[in-house]
């Protein structure tokens, strides 16, 4: 799982195998979703013998789940090191949509976010990325794959790019490239090459636009400030199939006055990028609050009276530890 033709190709050249069995492997794996190696009629039982031998699929099934009377749910992951990552699943009407995690823990400590809280325990493995895809209940339903869970996509660049792949590519899931979003707070050493190297859309956490204000949310401003950030955007094409959205999140009397919004329009005014509204999910211990629905809708008005194609973004799961990281920890702490 999470292995590309390449890879495949060593493995089946050191069983025995030709290049055409990689390509067999990889559909018995990615389409046809197999759980063994007995499964694989198509390869010799030599072969099917010593891959059983040597290696295993890489299939890790959930251990909770918690369900919300919106239908979100959110699964629980075991990772080797004892620890635990989470992915959310979000039925929309004709599109399901999953959250997947890039790590365990997070490395950017954002002051809203239960993940950062925790610390960083490591970066997952595309195998461990494709696994929350393939692993839940409604996998076969699935219209989209956001990575907006647990951890910076950006800050374990290889192993997510890999797993983007897996779901684009034409000999793993073969999906279009528009089904696909990654969020990021910006990370600038790896933000060109994911750019050149993919066509998902992508999402850059924003929150504020003063550099001030976004670095007492986003401790990772003074390393990747959103000027800088939006100056590397300017520089691509996102007129075609590829969506560039801002994320938000609303913070009464933080981020959410007409002036905040006047000065965000102004640092991304002209780039054919549209605003993602996000309501806060209130976290244990934080003294940041969301802001009211007047102060939301007031907002999105100004933004488009910018120009600025503002949504806001419906809560989902508030009564499953809706907010990111909140499930593993709680799972932690053994309250569930």
């Amino acid at each position: 799982m999470g292995l590309g033709p390449d890879d495949l190709a060593r493995i089946v050249s050191a069983s025995g195998g030709k290049p055409f069995n990689a390509r067999q492997l990889a559909e018995w794996i990615y389409v046809h979703r197999a759980t063994g190696f007995a499964d694989m009629t198509s390869l010799s039982a030599v072969m099917r013998a010593r891959l059983s031998d040597d290696y295993t699929i890489g299939r890790m099934p959930y251990t909770d789940v918690a369900e919300s009377v919106d239908g979100t749910r959110k699964y629980l992951f075991p990772t080797s090191t004892g620890g635990a990552i989470e992915s959310a699943y979000i039925p929309d009407g004709d599109r399901a949509t999953l959250c997947v995690s890039s790590q365990e823990g997070c490395r950017m400590g954002c002051r809203f976010c239960m993940t950062g809280r925790g610390g960083f325990r490591r970066s997952l493995t595309a195998g461990e990325i494709v696994n929350q895809i393939f692993s839940i209940d409604e996998s076969r339903r699935l219209t989209n794959i956001v990575f907006m869970g647990m951890g910076e996509p950006l800050d374990n660049m290889r192993e997510v790019l890999g797993a983007i792949d897996v779901i684009t590519a034409p000999w793993g899931m073969a999906w279009s490239p528009t089904r696909v979003t990654l969020s990021t707070i910006g990370v600038s050493e790896s933000l060109p090459l994911f750019l050149e190297r993919t066509r998902v859309h992508l999402a850059v956490s924003l929150h504020s636009p003063d550099a001030a204000v976004r670095g007492s949310l986003m401790p990772t401003e003074r390393r990747y400030p959103i000027e800088q950030t939006v100056r590397l955007l300017r520089g691509y094409d996102f007129k075609g199939q590829r969506r560039l959205s801002f994320e938000y999140t609303m913070f009464a009397g933080v981020n959410d006055r007409l002036s905040d919004a006047d000065r965000l329009a102004r640092l991304i005014g002209g780039m054919g990028a549209r605003v993602n509204l996000i309501r806060f999910h209130r976290i244990p211990d934080s003294d940041l609050a969301p802001s009211s629905e007047e102060a939301i809708v007031r907002f999105k008005s100004r933004l488009e009276q910018h120009g600025i194609i503002t949504t806001v973004r419906a809560s989902r799961g508030e009564d499953i530890f809706a907010a990111c990281g909140m499930l593993s920890t709680a799972k932690k702490e053994g309250r569930i």
